[in-house]
């Protein structure tokens, strides 16, 4: 096989990529970023060759459909955030290689990333931190600081807007996984969510009278019969100095209850490692969270599409890896040619068990691609990373409007002192006739008042 000689090498893009010692200016390496993608409408502008084709990076030593497993894994080392990595050199988790995605369009919801262009310099941060237009109101949707230079800048895009839709609700089974590789709990639940402003496809940009909250989300369990009908609905400040509002209906004392709402380290439900914390790795309000640092930046291997599985029953997805080959789900990764880390710490949060997390986004449209946390001595503690894509294949489309719809297909919550696993997937559907659904003004009626916290719980 033979290649190219190209004008710019991978050790060039390495080389440029140290700079970030020298200060942070902006994503992209012969061209910023977003300004590339804006004038050219695809980015590989912005980059050399050797970032835009894992052929090319790795210099033909692996391609798009082979497999990363823990006999080749070092040749892709650097490319992997460190628990990841982990899981393959020593837990028999494997990846699935593919072409990196060229149409920047299909890697967030088509209306998320169109008003993200059309929106482009046109936030800001108000006195209390809080992002705000130009002229002091709340914020119009998208990305507020697309070609973010600082790590609060990446933090704050990424909680104002999680699902990167207007409203969603995902059906979600959930599995948890003890140190031997069984699955100890499974649980069926529904997440929603609804945002009252920056609304980029519903009609109006605000939702009149609901102008000082940033979202409304709620879960809730429909099996096992334990926890059938147990459910939590939290209302965001729009304040990110702010903590949630936290309701909760169990079901065996029938009454709405407000519950602390700074507990966010600990699992609803027996046996999860997922906590309110890890949401999208932005699970608490912006300024609950402080010292945020951009710490690294790189080319990375990320779960940016082909995660939806149309072709299989209510959209499952197939296992592997660990002692009983259940504990990873089946991932594809691409060649990310740029991501940045981010560093944060919990200053809100006297007793949380974390010291630092860290986070990678994809500087293409600031998605996150892994967490990892470190706890108070600063050792590796927990880990979350999702996979994501367009719901559409050749035969079949979930459509959202106009354009297909995305979303992530499934995640994982790993706690690396424990050796435990919590798998996520989203669903066509559960149990009682909850379906996806994408937005619609329906989900807060059925799902995100205590009305419908008890209507769920009956």
């Amino acid at each position: 096989m033979s290649f190219t000689i190209r004008r710019f090498d991978k050790n060039f893009a390495r080389r440029e990529f140290l700079k970030l010692g020298a200060g942070f200016v902006g994503a992209g390496i012969l061209s910023p970023l977003w300004a590339a993608m804006e004038k050219h409408g695809e980015f590989s502008a912005a980059y050399p060759d050797e970032l835009l084709s894992i052929e090319s990076y790795t210099k033909g030593k692996l391609k798009a459909g082979d497999y990363i497993d823990a006999d080749n894994v070092e040749l892709i080392k650097e490319l992997l955030e460190p628990v990841k990595y982990h899981q393959v050199k020593n837990m028999g988790r494997r990846f699935k290689l593919r072409e990196t995605t060229q149409d920047v369009m299909k890697l967030s919801p088509y209306d998320y990333m169109e008003a993200s262009f059309r929106h482009r310099g046109k936030a800001k941060f108000d006195e209390n931190g809080n992002v705000v237009t130009s002229d002091g109101k709340p914020w119009i949707g998208g990305l507020p600081f697309p070609s973010a230079t600082r790590g609060v800048e990446f933090f704050a895009g990424l909680t104002m807007s999680w699902g990167r839709h207007d409203a969603s609700f995902y059906p979600i089974r959930e599995y948890d996984l003890n140190l031997e590789g069984k699955v100890a709990y499974q649980y069926e639940l529904g997440w929603a969510e609804y945002a009252p402003v920056g609304r980029v496809t519903m009609p109006d940009v605000y939702w009149k009278g609901h102008e000082d909250k940033l979202r409304y989300q709620s879960v809730f369990f429909t099996e096992p019969n334990s926890v059938r009908g147990t459910s939590f609905l939290n209302i965001w400040h729009y304040d990110q100095r702010k903590f949630p509002e936290l309701f909760g209906y169990i079901p065996d004392f029938k009454r709405i209850r407000r519950y602390p709402t700074d507990q966010r380290f600990e699992p609803l439900v027996p046996g999860s490692s997922l906590y309110l914390s890890d949401a999208w790795g932005a699970g608490d309000p912006l300024h609950t969270w402080g010292n945020y640092k951009i710490a690294w930046r790189g080319p990375l291997l990320g779960a940016v599409s082909g995660a939806w599985t149309g072709s299989e029953n209510n959209w499952q997805h197939e296992v592997h890896g660990g002692p009983e080959g259940k504990t990873f789900w089946d991932t594809e990764l691409e060649l990310v040619p740029e991501a940045i880390a981010v560093d944060a710490e919990p200053i809100g949060f006297p007793r949380a068990p974390v010291g630092k997390k860290r986070v990678w986004f994809d500087a293409r449209t600031q998605l996150p691609l892994g967490m990892v946390t470190y706890d108070r001595r600063g050792e590796l503690f927990r880990s979350f990373d999702g996979a994501y894509g367009l719901y559409e294949n050749e035969n079949e489309r979930v459509m959202d409007g106009k354009h297909s719809y995305w979303s992530w297909g499934h995640a994982h919550a790993f706690d690396v002192q424990s050796g435990k696993m919590t798998r996520i997937e989203q669903l066509e559907s559960i149990g009682n006739g909850h379906k996806m659904q994408v937005n619609s003004q329906d989900i807060y009626r059925r799902y995100l008042t205590n009305t419908a916290l008890r209507v769920l719980g009956n």
